[in-house]
């Protein structure tokens, strides 16, 4: 792979984005310390009752017969095969190697308390040794300061090292509560995170500008996620609840943006009715709802052979195929353009000013631009906000970058003009330097309450230098003293 500027503002992002990430990298992010040692304490007394647990368990008499001294709980192989070769349980998910998968939702499938036990087990281990002990080994004075880098990722977004800033827990909300609680702002600060919303959504009309698509996107009225699920789940929009909307949205939208196909889309989406407990509009399953419409069984789901009528599997198919014919016809033609042209070419052109050489498949042929676009619209905001936080002489700082979003060290008295800046660079600054951004980018501000960890931040609504009040958005405020101390009072 090699990816070359092929234009001054191009090579400049990049050099730029050295330097300033160095500075974030310097600034660093403090660490509760204290909290760290007992935290290591309390979740390696966890480890062992759950060991002894696991032990006392026949599941492990059956490992230990196979295994003898080898026997290790940490296994993923040795785990695989005790589970589905000595106890024959049954196979629910594959790796890309086809051997059994032994991740969460893999063993979450399995009727066993055994099963149960090691998902908690596995999850606390890595939180343990991955997690918190590495960030433990980084802790400098009181602080971390990973390291972040541009010249990695294949995607052309950054990553992170020693330790891994963007690769820390958020969804599993137990272990991100491990995680994400040793890390506070400096005295007299507040941590406060911008995330873009949807950069690679938006990002992604700028290169195939389907109009369709761009309304979806601009119009409040509009709601791609809900229709999607009305046609997935055969039901009326009015009728989508907000989990039947999550799993259009996750396992079939983004799915497909991201070169996804309906084999696969299929299988999330009708484990997703049992796993999500998704009704119908009469209160039985979802399952009983689409049996009444004929489609009684999931189907074969094998990419080798066409799928049976009256299958989930047919309709899913049916409707990935109005999805990128009729519904985004405009983008579905742009993907097919943009592939034939890397093929005539051997590379492909983003629009921030890069030319990509290498041998890739489709998926990363049409994916590869978006994100890596979608990223240097974060990268060029950082790199102005760092300047005119050294321009206004502010203390505050920003201290982390997790490919679409910043973290801010942010001076409590500062907290208004930093907002005020990122909000300017953001939706003004950044689309008058990238005027190929055929819809505005938006961002949306988390703030930490004073004394406050990473953990705890709280959405925060802010428009035109005023804060709102997070139980009555007519209330609004310029003093962000006074707003911290109604986000200090409030559970939104």
């Amino acid at each position: 792979m090699k990816i070359e500027p092929i234009c001054q503002e191009g090579y400049q992002l990049l050099h730029d984005g050295v330097i300033e990430l160095a500075r974030v990298e310097a600034n660093g992010i403090r660490i509760d310390t204290a909290r760290l040692r007992k935290t290591k304490q309390e979740i390696e007394a966890r480890l062992r009752d759950l060991r002894r647990e696991l032990e006392d368990d026949p599941v492990w008499k059956v490992w230990k017969r196979r295994y003898g001294a080898k026997a290790n709980l940490t296994s993923r192989e040795q785990l695989a095969t005790v589970l589905h070769v000595d106890l024959d349980f049954e196979v629910h998910k594959e790796t890309e190697t086809g051997r059994p998968a032994t991740d969460e939702d893999a063993l979450m499938k399995i009727d066993s308390p055994f099963a149960a036990k090691i998902i908690r087990y596995l999850k606390l281990e890595k939180a343990l040794g991955t997690f918190l002990k590495g960030i433990e080994r980084e802790v400098v004075d009181g602080r971390i300061h990973p390291s972040f880098h541009l010249h990695t990722a294949r995607t052309y977004r950054s990553s992170s090292s020693e330790p891994n800033f963007q690769n820390f827990p958020v969804r599993d909300k137990e272990i991100s509560q491990i995680i994400r609680s040793h890390f506070i702002a400096s005295d007299g600060h507040v941590l406060v995170e911008n995330d873009f919303k949807g950069a690679e959504v938006v990002v992604s009309a700028a290169y195939h500008k389907d109009p369709n698509f761009i309304s979806y996107i601009t119009d409040p009225g509009k709601d791609m996620h809900r229709d999607m699920a009305a046609q997935l789940y055969l039901l009326d929009p009015s009728e989508v609840t907000k989990d039947i909307r999550y799993g259009a949205k996750n396992k079939f939208v983004f799915p497909q943006f991201y070169g996804d196909f309906y084999v696969s889309c299929a299988r999330s989406l009708w484990e997703w009715i049992r796993q999500g407990k998704l009704k119908s509009p009469k209160g039985d399953s979802l399952y009983d709802h689409l049996a009444r419409k004929g489609i009684r069984e999931l189907g074969d789901c094998d990419p080798e052979r066409p799928p049976r009528p009256h299958t989930f599997e047919r309709h899913v198919k049916e409707v990935e195929d109005d999805f990128w014919g009729r519904r985004f016809g405009g983008y579905g033609k742009w993907r097919k353009v943009w592939y034939r042209r890397y093929l005539d070419r051997g590379y492909f052109d983003l629009l921030t000013g890069f030319r990509v050489h290498g041998i890739f498949p489709r998926n990363a042929v049409v994916n590869y631009p978006v994100q890596g676009s979608a990223f240097h619209c974060l990268l060029w905001c950082l790199i102005r906000i760092n300047r005119l936080l050294r321009k206004y002489h502010m203390k505050s700082m920003i201290v982390g970058q997790i490919h679409d979003s910043m973290v801010g060290d942010v001076k409590i008295d500062e907290l208004r003009q930093y907002l005020e800046i990122v909000e300017q660079v953001t939706t003004q600054d950044l689309r008058r330097s990238y005027r190929w951004l055929v819809v505005p980018l938006e961002i949306e501000y988390e703030v930490c309450p004073v004394g406050a960890s990473w953990y705890e931040k709280k959405p925060v609504l802010f428009r035109r230098g005023r804060f709102h009040h997070p139980k009555s958005l007519d209330k609004t405020c310029r003093d962000p003293i006074k707003f911290l101390n109604a986000l200090n009072n409030t559970n939104t």
